[in-house]
């Protein structure tokens, strides 16, 4: 599949995705617009899934939506709080020290650069991408799981992991149509394409998909 195919395939996904839920962290992103909140809700979401991600980041933010409050609590009360996100402990010590850096370093706002962003111990290119993404509106490339294998599934790439994935994607999609990339297929990847047995008579790109029914 070529660039020009998969921006159509990207948009017709972008339309059906109305009738299917939005990753919390892009949610909260296009609705709040608070670079701090999506850089922790989408810390907080790594090897969690979203429904619980969206339980405790709702939880987390009342007490504390800010790096000034954050800094405020103990690791054990984050860890409280956060609970049962995955590997809840490490990120309780991994939101606290980002905390405590945005406030040192950066005058208390979160900064808006990759280079800057991959300087925070527990922050990769995916955390990052998504913050300029759904925190600063900027054109960026978000690979997560769903991505990557959705992508190859596609036949759009052929990659071996989500940071080759990302660069090719880069070479190949307009940067105006780089923001869509990840909550669209991430919502299709939780509803539709699923990793093991796709829902292949229910999907709107079929026709499109150089792999069909393919567990990648």
């Amino acid at each position: 599949m070529d660039g020009k195919t998969f921006v159509n395939v990207l948009k017709i996904l972008k339309e059906e995705s109305k009738n299917w839920n939005a990753p919390v962290v892009a949610f909260m992103g296009r609705t709040q617009n608070n670079p701090y909140k999506v850089l922790i809700a989408t810390i907080l979401s790594l090897r969690t899934k979203d429904q619980i991600t969206a339980v405790v980041v709702d939880r987390l933010f009342k007490v504390a939506d800010s790096p000034d409050k954050m800094v405020e609590l103990s690791e054990e009360e984050i860890q409280k709080l956060i609970y049962p996100v995955g590997f809840y402990k490490n990120k309780a010590k991994t939101i606290k020290e980002v905390s405590q850096t945005i406030l040192d370093k950066y005058k208390g706002k979160v900064p808006d650069t990759l280079e800057e962003l991959l300087s925070f111990k527990g922050v990769g290119r995916k955390t990052a991408n998504l913050v300029l993404s759904e925190g600063y509106s900027k054109p960026a490339i978000c690979v997560d799981i769903h991505v990557h294998r959705i992508s190859n599934r596609l036949g759009v790439v052929k990659t071996k992991n989500p940071e080759e994935t990302e660069f090719q994607l880069m070479e190949k999609v307009p940067k105006k149509y780089w923001r869509d990339i990840n909550w669209v297929l991430v919502a299709f990847g939780q509803t539709v394409c699923k990793p093991v047995r796709p829902l292949c008579d229910k999907c709107p790109v079929k026709n499109f998909c150089e792999n069909g029914n393919i567990k990648l």
